[in-house]
């Protein structure tokens, strides 16, 4: 397992170890002993998994305190671009955001520390998303910033996403006040 530092540092990628032969691929996504090694020392509570057609843009969601999530993210089928947007308030990034290609080919896992908005942009048809989670969701406690705010000026590489009403009409991040 290879941890790949990003430009903001407490989000990282993990390249696990992949055994390929003439029967396929095995590799652990998960090992809390490994995990812990690389700086993840949380308890996952909650799994959640999505389906989703190309082009289709989900988030940038998050969970307030005492709710927050740290997730550690990765892609089973297909492919997504992943973001991340340090909310932190007296973070040195706060309002930077780090992306990366996750995709059933890399198999790479993306950790997302409590803090954080989260999103990803599908690359390809019939994408399977899949996410660990360090606490449960909590409806009261959600936020959503706008995908495409000015302020952070996210390239997502695509021109019209497919995007919930519910994210089509979320804060502006200019409007946004951090509890983290």
């Amino acid at each position: 397992m290879e941890k790949i530092i990003t430009e903001i540092p407490d989000v990282f990628i993990i390249k696990p170890d992949v055994f390929n032969d003439t029967r396929g691929y095995f590799y652990e996504s998960f090992n809390t002993v490994k995990l812990k090694c690389v700086g993840i020392d949380y308890n996952f509570v909650q799994d959640n998994q999505s389906l989703s057609s190309k082009n289709v843009l989900r988030g940038l969601h998050f969970q307030n305190p005492p709710f927050e999530q740290g997730k550690l993210v990765r892609v089973i089928k297909g492919g997504v671009m992943d973001v991340a947007v340090d909310i932190r308030k007296n973070s040195p990034y706060y309002g930077k955001y780090v992306s990366a290609i996750l995709t059933e080919e890399n198999k790479h896992i993306m950790w997302i520390p409590p803090g954080f908005a989260h999103g990803f942009i599908t690359l390809y048809d019939d994408t399977i998303f899949f996410y660990k989670c360090t606490n449960y969701y909590n409806k009261e406690s959600q936020g959503i910033i706008l995908w495409n705010d000015e302020t952070l000026n996210i390239n997502w590489n695509v021109v019209s996403p497919i995007i919930s009403d519910r994210d089509k009409n979320a804060y502006k991040f200019i409007d946004f006040k951090s509890l983290f």
